[in-house]
Formats: structure tokens, sequence, C-alpha cells
């Protein structure tokens, strides 16, 4: 039997006539009735409008009368279990269809943006592509940091480095309890004003005993996304 974790859609009805909605209300009310989900409407087997709604039986009989009354043919509904993810589900919808019918572009509340960061990594790698065809690099003095001070500094060089671009928040669960850390952009993990130089001694802070920190620590990859910092070395 195949799992259900994670499932969003749990039953189906596609590629439904206007006139059978019309005529066997009784009938499609009996799957519909008070459940969530989102449903289509079709012109001429083309997409006219998406939309989500509470109670989709009201929400298709609404369509019957409303401005959409006579733009549509056919409909599709999914009735989804849980409605946590409904919102972006029909934003997903919207930007990647556009329906006519829709006025509205959907909205990716928390979601990053990556055009800003495609343009820096795409001038980047144009820059570094025009060093190596002409023979050319910056200087080591044009970094801000010389070796010399790199080896002034205490202690072997965090884990972290060669990942870090800028600070960022690391997470770390144990016994129910959430703990919080800061990676900053040496590499080293600031937790409870101490500075440690690998995940796995932060870990051990926390633990009091020897722990695998790569698995045990999470970053947010992206917003609301949280992973194992193992990740960055994949």
């Amino acid at each position: 039997m195949k799992s259900r974790k994670g499932q969003l859609v749990s039953q189906h009805l596609e590629n439904v006539s206007r006139e059978a909605l019309e005529k066997y209300q009784d009938i499609i009310k009996k799957y519909v009735r008070e459940r969530q989900g989102i449903y289509a409407l079709f012109k001429r087997k083309r997409l006219h409008y998406v939309g989500l709604a509470s109670n989709l039986r009201n929400r298709l009989k609404q369509h019957l009368k409303d401005r959409q009354a006579h733009t549509w043919d056919r409909f599709s509904v999914y009735l989804t279990i849980k409605d946590e993810h409904m919102h972006e589900l029909e934003a997903l919808l919207l930007r990647i269809a556009s329906p006519k019918g829709n006025l509205q572009m959907g909205k990716l509340v928390r979601s990053q943006d990556l055009r800003r960061e495609f343009r820096k990594d795409i001038n980047k790698f144009h820059q570094i592509e025009m060093e190596n065809i002409f023979g050319e690099s910056k200087k080591k003095e044009s970094t801000g940091i010389k070796d010399k001070d790199k080896k002034k500094k205490s202690g072997r060089q965090p884990v972290l480095a060669p990942y870090v671009r800028k600070r960022f928040e690391i997470r770390f669960r144990y016994k129910g309890r959430l703990y919080k850390a800061m990676v900053r952009k040496d590499g080293s993990i600031l937790y409870k004003r101490k500075t440690f130089n690998s995940p796995s001694s932060a870990g051990y802070a926390i633990k009091g005993r020897s722990t695998n920190g790569w698995t045990n620590w999470k970053y947010e990859r992206a917003p609301g996304d949280w992973v194992l910092l193992d990740t960055l070395r994949k």
C-alpha cells in the first residue's frame, strides 16, 4: 500500500461538462459538499480560470451565475486533505498557466525571487571567464585580507569557511527543544557567546557528548526550507 505521508489531493473529478453540473447537482454535491480544494474552469478545452475554495459545492454553483457564468463549458475539481499550502498551490497554477479569467497573478509571499542572485552569478561567471581567457587575476591584496592576517587568526580555519558567503542561522533540535546558533562570514559558529570551529563542536556544547554536527544542525536553504548542514558539502 502506498504511503499517504505528505499527500495533498485525496480525490479528483476531471473534465466534466457544465451541463452535468447543472443536471446532476445533487450527485456532485455528495462529492464536494463542505470539501476544500482547487478547481479549474475550461472553455473549449483551454484553461480559463483557476480558483480555490473551502466549500467547492458553493463555489461551483456560484460560477453558474456570476461573471464567469458564460466563459466556461467544462470543469475539474481536486479535493485536498489539508489547506496549509492551498494558497501557494493556487499561486503556482496562476503563475504557470496565466488563465485569462483570473485578473491577478498568484503571489508567492515567502518565496525568494532568484533573478537577482542569478544575475550576480552570471556576472561572476563572466568575470572569471574573462580572467581565464586573458590571463588576468586579482591580486590577493585586493581582497582586503592578506595571508599573514589569516594566519594570525587563532586556531584552525573553521570547517564551514568554504561554504559561507554571508551570515546565516542554524538550528539544532534535541530532546524536543530547539537550539539556535549563528554562522559568521568566516565560517565560525557563534552559540551562547562562544565561538566554535565546527558544527560538531557546537553540537557537543548542546548534547554534552560527541555528535555529528553536519547531520544534526540545519540551515535555511531557501525561505521555509530547512535542510541538514551536510547538504552544503554535496
